[in-house]
C-alpha cells in the first residue's frame, strides 16, 4: 500500500500491532497471545497520536504550513500532513490532522467491548497472488458514494461454516489488511464493518502464493469507529459474509454518553 493510504487510514503504526508470523509458517495463536494483543490495542488507540486523539482532518489544494500549525498549536497537541487524490478532479489534495492528547474521546473512553476469545474462529486460508495492476474499488465513509482503486496483491481463499469464500485482501505496509462485514454489523458490532490483519510466513512476498491464519479474535473496529475524522474503507461485495461472526472487538464503549460525531 501507498505511503499516503497507509496515513489516511493511520491502521499499522498507532491503532494495532499485526500478527508476528513465525519464520516457517503461521500458527494458530492462542488466548494468552489474545490477551497480550488486547492490551496492546488499548495502548496504540489511547496514545497521543493514537485513534482516540484525532480531532480535526482538514483538506486543502495547497500544501499545509506544518511548521505555522505547530506554533500556533498548544502543548497536548500534534500535527501532521497527508495527501490523497481529489475525486472530482483528479488532483492531489492536501491535508493535516490535528491531534490531542487530551482529547474528549480520550478523557470519556471506557473500553472496547469484544467477544470472548474463541478458537473456533482461528481458521486457515490460502493467498493467490494476482497480476500486479489489480484494483478493486473501495467505497469509503466520508465519500458520499465514490470509490477510491486500491492495488490488491491477491486473493485469500478461505472456508468459513462450510463455504468457501474468495477475499480481497490489500497491503497495508507489508501485511494484508482484510475489511470485512458480517452480519453482526450494526446490532453487534462496528456498523460500517471491521478490519483484520491476515498472518503469513514471516519470509513470505506479496507476490508469492502461501498459507495464512485469519484470526478473527482479532477482527479490530477501524479508526472510524473511534474518531469521525477518518475516511475508512468500506467492505467491498466479496468480504460480506452472509453469517454472524462473533469473534473480535465490537464496539467503542464510551462513559456519559459522549458521541464522536457530536464532538
Amino acid at each position: 500500500m501507498s505511503a499516503a493510504l497507509s496515513a489516511l487510514l493511520h491502521v499499522t503504526v498507532d491503532s494495532v500491532e499485526p500478527p508476528t508470523p513465525p519464520e516457517n509458517g503461521p500458527t494458530m495463536p492462542d488466548s494468552y497471545d489474545h490477551a497480550r494483543w488486547q492490551a496492546q490495542r488499548k495502548a496504540a488507540v489511547t496514545a497521543p497520536t493514537g485513534n482516540l486523539a484525532l480531532v480535526e482532518t482538514r483538506w486543502t489544494s495547497e500544501p499545509v504550513d506544518i511548521a505555522a500549525e505547530y506554533a500556533a498549536a498548544p502543548p497536548s497537541v500534534a500535527v501532521t500532513s497527508i495527501q490523497r487524490k481529489d475525486l472530482a478532479t483528479g488532483g492531489t489534495q492536501y491535508g493535516l490532522r490535528v491531534w490531542d492528547a487530551s482529547s474528549p474521546a480520550i478523557r470519556s473512553f471506557d473500553r472496547i467491548d469484544t467477544y470472548e476469545y474463541d478458537p473456533a474462529w482461528v481458521v486457515t486460508g490460502r493467498f493467490l497472488p494476482v497480476a500486479e495492476d489489480r484494483t478493486v474499488p473501495f467505497e469509503h465513509i466520508r465519500d458520499n458514494g465514490g470509490t477510491r482503486d486500491l492495488v490488491v496483491p491477491g486473493d485469500i481463499v478461505v472456508t468459513v461454516a462450510g463455504r468457501e469464500h474468495t477475499l480481497a485482501a490489500f497491503d497495508d505496509g507489508g501485511t494484508l489488511l482484510l475489511v470485512f462485514a458480517d452480519e453482526t454489523n450494526g446490532a453487534e458490532t462496528y456498523g460500517a464493518g471491521r478490519f483484520l490483519h491476515v498472518q503469513r510466513a514471516a519470509d513470505a512476498t506479496p507476490g508469492e502464493p502461501g498459507d495464512v491464519v485469519l484470526d478473527f479474535n482479532r477482527a479490530f473496529v477501524p479508526p472510524c469507529g473511534f474518531s469521525a475524522q477518518y475516511n475508512c474503507p468500506l467492505p467491498p461485495a466479496a468480504n460480506r459474509f452472509p453469517l454472524p461472526i462473533r469473534a473480535g472487538e465490537k464496539n467503542v464503549v464510551f462513559r456519559d454518553g459522549f458521541d464522536i460525531y457530536a464532538a
